[in-house]
C-alpha cells in the first residue's frame, strides 16, 4: 500500500511539474495596440486560448485583429485566424484563416492529420479541398506563437543563435528561423521588463522591406509573452505593443532598480 501511494505521489508531482512548465494555460488573454510608425493608432489585436473538451487534450487560440479609428474610413481590416491544437506537443490539429484586408479576403480551413502528415486545405472562399503532405512537427501560424514560447531557449539555439521551425501555411512547406539578438530591458507600461531580443526572419517584398524587417521582445520570464513587435514595412512601419493581459500562467517579472 505504501509503494503504490509513494508511485502515485510520484506522478502527481511529475504531472504538477510538467504544468509548471508551460509557458501558458487555458483562459489566457491579450490586448495589444497596433500603432502605424510609432504613434498613430491603427488598430488592436485580442490573443485568447481555451479548452476545447474537459479532458483538456486540445486547446483553441483565437487572434483577432482589426482596425480602429480613422484607418477604417480608407483601409478597413477585420482577420481572424484560428489554431486547434494539441496540448501535450502543441501540434496543430485545425488551422482557421478568415481575413478581409481592405477588400482583400481570404477564408481558409485546414485539417492535419498527424498520423498521415497530410493537411486537407479547404478553401471556402473558392469552393475548393486539396490535400498536401507537410514535414513532421510542422507548425501553422498561430501555433507556432505558443510552441515558440513554450521551446524558446538560449541553449537550443545554434552557433550562429538561430532557431528553426517547420511551418506549413496555406498550401507550402517552409522553414521559419529566429535569430536570437540580445538580452534587454525594455521599459513598458507595466514597469521594466527583461526581454530576449528575437529576429523572425521574413520574405521581402510586397509587404517587407528586407528579411530583417521583424523584430519581436519577449519576456525572459516562464510566460515568454511578446510584449512588442516592430516592423519595417515598404512604407512606414508597423508596432504591436501590449496593452494588457490576464490569467498568466506563470508570474509576471518586473524589474525595480
Amino acid at each position: 500500500m505504501k509503494y503504490h501511494l509513494i508511485i502515485l505521489l510520484f506522478f502527481l508531482l511529475h504531472f504538477a511539474n510538467a504544468q509548471n512548465k508551460m509557458a501558458f494555460k487555458s483562459g489566457e488573454w491579450f490586448k495589444y495596440k497596433l500603432s502605424y510608425s510609432g504613434w498613430f493608432k491603427a488598430g488592436e489585436a485580442t490573443v485568447n486560448l481555451s479548452e476545447v473538451d474537459s479532458n483538456n487534450k486540445l486547446l483553441h487560440a483565437k487572434m483577432i485583429g482589426k482596425s480602429t479609428g480613422a484607418v477604417n474610413l480608407f483601409f478597413k481590416v477585420h482577420d481572424r485566424y484560428e489554431s486547434y491544437f494539441y496540448k501535450r506537443n502543441i501540434l496543430p490539429n485545425k488551422f482557421i484563416r478568415n481575413i478581409n484586408e481592405g477588400g482583400y479576403t481570404k477564408n481558409i480551413e485546414i485539417l492535419f492529420d498527424q498520423k498521415t502528415q497530410i493537411a486537407k486545405v479547404d478553401d471556402i472562399k473558392n469552393n475548393t479541398t486539396k490535400d498536401f503532405s507537410f514535414k513532421k512537427n510542422s507548425q501553422d501560424m498561430v501555433s507556432v506563437f505558443y510552441y515558440l514560447r513554450n521551446f524558446f531557449s538560449l541553449e537550443k539555439l545554434d552557433d550562429k543563435n538561430e532557431m528553426s521551425i517547420d511551418m506549413f501555411f496555406d498550401s507550402e512547406n517552409y522553414k521559419l528561423k529566429i535569430k536570437y539578438l540580445s538580452t534587454e530591458i525594455l521599459n513598458t507600461n507595466f514597469g521594466k521588463i527583461l526581454c530576449y531580443k528575437i529576429q523572425p526572419y521574413v520574405q521581402s517584398g510586397r509587404v517587407f522591406k528586407k528579411d530583417e524587417s521583424l523584430t519581436m521582445w519577449i519576456t525572459a520570464d516562464k510566460n515568454r509573452i511578446p510584449i512588442k513587435i516592430k516592423a519595417d514595412i515598404i512604407v512606414g512601419s508597423i508596432r504591436i505593443d501590449l496593452e494588457s493581459f490576464s490569467n498568466l500562467n506563470n508570474p509576471f517579472e518586473i524589474k525595480f532598480d
